[in-house]
């Protein structure tokens, strides 16, 4: 564990002007509060967050960061409260430490809506200071270093696979590629380590039997360089185990398969001097096609700057080549972190670091926007893990703007890059020139150009083939807006329909009036659970009207039998062939109805289940004769309603629904449920459950609909 001095020299060596107090009351006051508290590998709890302040030392963090390293466990894991750092430290600290604190003491269930919840704040705390964000890589890089301590494989397993889908991605989206790369590593060896054993076995057998490769390559480099007389650093290293791994599985191949398992790095003084390497490699080496990537000109939205290309380099090895500047290489391994080192703006020229700010924050502006309209803590942790774990394809508009995507983007992503209205409205696109479906896959390079239209409105279909969390999020939210409008239409009409069927007045007072009896917020909800069939017209009938249920007419059905019937409890139903006093209720397999042929399977402690003698269930029953019971329906003393369940393909148009709710209506039905099973961009299709009086009132609903132009076909459902 490392002493209080020590971590004092470690900051003095690179800030002679850090708050020498400060770090000192935070180590005593860490101390004191962790106690005895110790961790699974045994060692004293307070350790932990000094190994955490060592490793942002590394990065030559500031005076608060380093407090915040070695106080961001007190708040949950001791009796310190906010209040009191607040008061011990100040202001700054104490939001630098909230924004790191996990929400522990929120009852959440369910551990991935808990996960969840943490991420959300994590991120808000993250989008006001960045080092919220270095404080917490670094505090899941030393549990992670120490992670083989814990007993508990699905634990381990639980937390390797949040480091491999979040803070990765995350270290990598601020360019801390060190961090990112010990991190997948480490990762990789809890979640699949046999591969990641198999593939170190045979890059130490390439080793044995290959000699010092990368010396001898990195020796005909320098050599190539030279001799143009250009100073330079070279060096080379094996890709790690999961980065070969991971190309493995993209690419569909074995490890034999894989040639460019190497990589080196070419460190020069200026911008001008990598083009000119860059040139001298590709006439001394055959370049290998497609693999050249310029991120100077180009950078990515980390600020990573750097040509890459590949080519049969020396010893006939195909190789990885990284031509960069110092400085640049600086901001590739530190990334934002690197910002505090030329803080003073000690660097210029082509070189420069200022300016990096805007590309590597909008990453986080949209996962804002993600996080504004996402529905709930889930959906917004999907759509987070999307937008950070691609790799990147870059795009212009037609105006020379950079947009950077993730690979395998569609034209509609970059829409929502531009912004959520463009996307939102996109009726066509462009991709240089000539016009291509919205569900084009980008390329490197393409010029697009989005065609908009105020009446256009995002498609159900659009979420099947977008690939970013905020396309997906707007595309979702727009959906759900829409629907919701539908169901409120149609539950209105439904409403409207069973209020005027029994002689009452729809008033806005009443609907008011019976919210709490319904348990809902507003007058819409009430619309939109009738609308989805998970609330009855009659049920806000009798919550404004109780006196009605003794004034319906013969024609209105007796909704508690109806549902007793749905739930398979039994009814005084009537039929034929039962014994005195035996239970009996309707099968939801087949809603047999008076007029159908039925038959009776005995239940062992539910009594009889009514079939009709079609239904498919019958067959597992065939061998079974002394379980069926013959029964016929008592026309005569039948009086109840009974559910008839229909599939209709409906044009999806305006009004069709009214037409579906109006003829139903006029038939003297009552819709009790409906559900919408498939939907495209000419039809949809739904289930309908109606109460009738028989086969004979549902057979003259089924002729109504299918005499309207809207609805494309209508039967009845067996199932």
């Amino acid at each position: 564990m490392m002493r209080q001095f020590e971590l004092i020299e470690r900051v003095k060596a690179y800030d002679p002007k850090a708050d020498e107090d400060a770090i000192n009351r935070a180590y005593v006051y860490a101390m004191k509060m962790h106690g005895s508290q110790r961790r699974a590998s045994g060692d004293p709890y307070f350790s932990h967050p000094i190994e955490v302040a060592g490793i942002l030392t590394n990065y030559k963090l500031d005076t608060a960061s380093i407090v915040t390293a070695l106080l961001h466990d007190i708040v949950e894991d001791t009796l310190a409260t906010l209040e009191d750092i607040q008061k011990l430290f100040g202001d700054e600290v104490a939001r630098l430490v909230d924004g790191v604190t996990k929400l522990a003491k929120i009852q959440i269930q369910n551990i991935e809506t808990k996960q969840a919840e943490n991420f959300r704040k994590f991120l808000l705390a993250m989008s006001t200071d960045i080092r919220v964000l270095l404080v917490k890589l670094a505090d899941r890089l030393h549990n992670m270093r120490t992670l083989h301590f814990i007993k508990d494989p699905a634990k381990r397993r639980s937390i390797a696979l949040e480091t491999m889908e979040i803070y990765a991605p995350l270290a990598e989206r601020i360019g801390m590629q060190e961090i990112k790369t010990e991190l997948e590593d480490l990762a990789f060896a809890e979640v699949n380590a046999d591969a990641r054993t198999s593939i170190l076995t045979r890059l130490r057998f390439l080793e044995l039997h290959g000699g010092d490769l990368v010396g001898k390559i990195m020796d005909e480099l320098d050599q190539v360089i030279s001799k143009a007389g250009i100073k330079g650093y070279i060096s080379g290293r094996e890709k790690t185990a999961y980065s070969i791994w991971r190309k493995m599985q993209v690419k569909e191949v074995s490890f034999e398969q894989l040639s460019d398992i190497m990589a080196f790095r070419i460190l020069l003084d200026s911008v001008d001097d990598c083009y000119r390497v860059l040139g001298i490699m590709h006439t001394t080496f055959r370049m290998v096609p497609a693999r050249f990537k310029d991120y100077i000109s180009t950078p990515k939205r980390n600020g990573y700057r750097s040509l890459h290309t590949a080519v049969i380099g020396p010893q006939k090895q195909r190789i990885e080549l990284q031509i960069r500047t110092h400085t640049m290489h600086q901001i590739a391994e530190l990334g934002v972190a690197a910002h505090w080192h030329y803080k003073d703006g000690e660097e210029g020229g082509d070189d420069k670091v200022a300016g990096i700010d805007g590309r590597q924050y909008s990453w986080l502006r949209e996962l804002l926007d993600i996080l504004e309209h996402a529905q709930n803590p889930e959906e917004f942790l999907e759509h987070t893990k999307l937008e950070m774990f691609q790799d990147q394809v870059f795009c212009f508009s037609p105006k020379g703007d950079l947009i950077a995507l993730p690979r395998g983007a569609s034209t509609v992503d970059f829409a929502y890059a531009v912004h959520s209205e463009v996307g939102d409205t996109c009726v066509g696109v462009k991709v240089n020139g000539r016009i291509v479906p919205l569900r084009t896959k980008l390329q490197n390079g393409d010029q697009v150009e989005i065609v908009t239209s105020k009446a256009q409105k995002p498609a159900p279909e659009w979420e099947s083939f977008v690939v970013t969390g905020k396309a997906r999020a707007h595309i979702r939210r727009r959906v759900r807006s829409d629907a919701r409008g539908e169901y409120i239409r149609f539950g209105k009409s439904i409403l409207e329909k069973v209020f005027q069927k029994d002689g009452y007045e729809l008033t806005q007072k009443g609907l008011l009036g019976s919210l709490e009896k319904l348990s809902v917020a507003n007058v819409d909800d009430i619309y939109v659970k009738v609308g989805e069939g998970r609330l009855f017209g009659r049920e806000v009938l009798l919550a404004i009207y109780p006196g009605a249920r003794t004034e319906a007419d013969d024609n209105v059905v007796n909704l508690s039998q109806a549902r007793a019937r749905q739930a398979g409890e039994a009814t005084g139903v009537s039929i034929r062939g039962l014994t005195s006093g035996m239970a009996v209720h309707i099968s939801e397999c087949c809603h047999p109805l008076p007029g159908d042929r039925i038959v009776g399977i005995r239940e062992p402690g539910k009594g009889v289940a009514v079939h009709t003698i079609d239904c498919e269930s019958l067959r597992e029953f065939g061998d079974s004769s002394d379980r069926w019971v013959d029964l016929s329906w008592d026309m005569d003393r039948d009086k109840d309603a009974h559910i008839g369940r229909l599939i209709l393909t409906v044009t999806n148009e305006p009004g069709a629904l009214g037409v579906v709710t109006t003829v139903i209506a006029k038939n003297n039905g009552n819709i009790s449920n409906l559900r919408f099973t498939k939907r495209s961009a000419d039809f949809y299709e739904m289930i309908v459950d109606v109460e009738v009086n028989g086969v004979k009132h549902l057979t003259n609903i089924i002729a109504g609909l299918r005499a309207m132009p809207a609805i494309n076909a209508v039967d009845r459902a067996r199932g």
